[in-house]
């Protein structure tokens, strides 16, 4: 009897913790944007600025460029959502890459679309539309 209960008392604990899963996953996705502007808030006043982007657009494109040599190609740029329209856009001279100058001006283009307000500045909401997750796909 008693072996049947312990049995019984650890399906319990392990339903509970399937069930509760979920809403765990769903509570982390919806504090991904206030994690993404405390993480890059530097000044701490609850919002990016342009200054504080670029220097986080800087780091990913460190990232997408494992090999060192100042540029990213098509496939590097598509894993941060630059088509390849945007993509022979900022690549003047054609040559299939992009360094990180052009890559920081996509971002620039990036923060100002999701700067509706034209304060200078994206929030969390702002990141929530359309245009900032765009631009939270090239600094994440």
């Amino acid at each position: 009897m008693k072996k049947r209960f312990l049995v019984l008392a650890g399906l319990s604990v392990i339903a509970a913790t399937v069930a509760s899963q979920p809403a765990a996953q769903a509570q982390s996705k919806s504090h991904g944007k206030t994690s993404l502007v405390k993480q890059l808030d530097g000044d701490n006043d609850g919002t990016l600025d342009l200054a504080e982007v670029k220097k986080a657009a800087s780091a990913k494109f460190r990232s997408l460029d494992p090999d060192n040599d100042g540029a990213i190609d098509k496939s590097e740029a598509k894993k941060v959502g630059i088509s390849g329209k945007s993509f022979t856009a900022v690549d003047p001279d054609k040559d299939g890459t992009i360094d990180e100058r052009e890559y920081l001006a996509i971002v620039e283009q990036r923060f100002k679309a999701a700067d509706p307000d034209h304060d200078g500045t994206v929030d969390e909401k702002e990141l929530g539309s359309r245009a900032g997750k765009a631009l939270a796909k090239m600094i994440r």
